[in-house]
């Protein structure tokens, strides 16, 4: 492990284990199954660990270099492992700085194993599920039927933000959802046909149209900043009926009246106009673009929780 590990800010495994099963390569699953005191990751937290590559993060840098040995033996032995550090470890040298006690469940998965497939398929439909494993014989499923030391780990779908827009603060939203790891999509009705310099999924569909397909659902933040008030209307009247877990629009608070009287007059109901959150983003004195992108975000992230 190197002096700096950038792949430690990676949080959801699952582009990486799809990542090495499309290689042809098994990779080592490692996941903490329980989790005591102080300790900056919880129960469900992961790494995946190849022969020569690893992502993901366990704890505050005290335990990942360690877990990747033990991991690279079970991708030689195929044998899975039950790792304790911190309180109760057989380890003298592996105690926590925070005083609390990791549990971990390291094992290999071959590039077509049933589960990982299965796995892969719901992500592809935005389908939540659970993963259960003994460390030898695995499932994914809707439900799972896990024995009293299986590993019981949910997985929901990726977080998706579907901005609207093409200004600066419109771009900086969409740049920020994408340092979450989240999918990203910006809209920009009738737009160039050069996509924008990000790493997003460009549409030049309208607000209906692209909605109507992309299906929002609770795990999908929709946010527009188009500064068209016809435009924002499109978007929230096509959005905010929708399952989306967020619907947020860039503008005035004095606006918002008039906003909300249109919207009812077009057939929005009370439940969902009440969803809208207008001003976009959380009340931190944001002006530049980096500083709304940032509240809108953390307004995002709590939301969509």
């Amino acid at each position: 492990m190197s002096d700096w590990y950038p792949a430690g800010m990676e949080d959801d495994m699952r582009p990486r284990m799809f990542e090495a099963a499309g290689r042809g390569r098994p990779f080592a699953l490692v996941t903490i199954v329980a989790a005591e005191g102080g300790g900056p990751r919880g129960v469900g937290a992961q790494m995946v660990v190849t022969a020569d590559d690893m992502g993901g993060f366990l704890s505050g840098g005290c335990i990942e270099a360690d877990v990747a040995l033990h991991a690279r033996e079970c991708l030689v032995d195929g044998e899975p492992r039950r790792l304790v550090y911190g309180r109760g470890s057989p380890f003298v040298d592996a105690r926590l700085p925070c005083g609390g006690r990791l549990e971990l469940l390291v094992e290999r998965l071959e590039p077509d194993d049933d589960a990982l497939a299965d796995l892969r398929t719901a992500w592809g439909d935005r389908r939540p599920g659970v993963y259960v494993s003994d460390g030898h014989r695995r499932s994914f499923g809707d439900e799972g039927e896990a024995g009293p030391d299986d590993c019981c780990r949910p997985y929901a779908p990726q977080k998706r933000l579907i901005v609207f827009g093409s200004d600066a603060f419109a771009l900086a939203i969409a740049a920020a959802g994408t340092a979450q790891g989240w999918a990203v999509v910006l809209c920009r009705p009738k737009g160039p046909e050069a996509p924008p310099p990000l790493d997003v999924t460009y549409s030049r569909e309208e607000p209906e149209v692209l909605l109507s397909r992309l299906k929002p659902d609770a795990w999908t933040a929709v946010a527009t900043a188009t500064h068209e008030g016809d435009l924002d209307h499109e978007v929230l009247k096509a959005a905010l009926p929708s399952d989306a877990g967020y619907v947020g629009v860039l503008g005035a608070r004095r606006r918002l009246p008039e906003r909300l009287e249109r919207l009812h007059a077009d057939g929005v109901g009370e439940s969902a106009l009440m969803r809208l959150k207008a001003p976009i983003g959380l009340s931190i004195g944001a002006r530049s673009p980096a500083e709304v992108a940032t509240s809108v975000t953390a307004e995002i992230i709590a939301a969509l929780r």
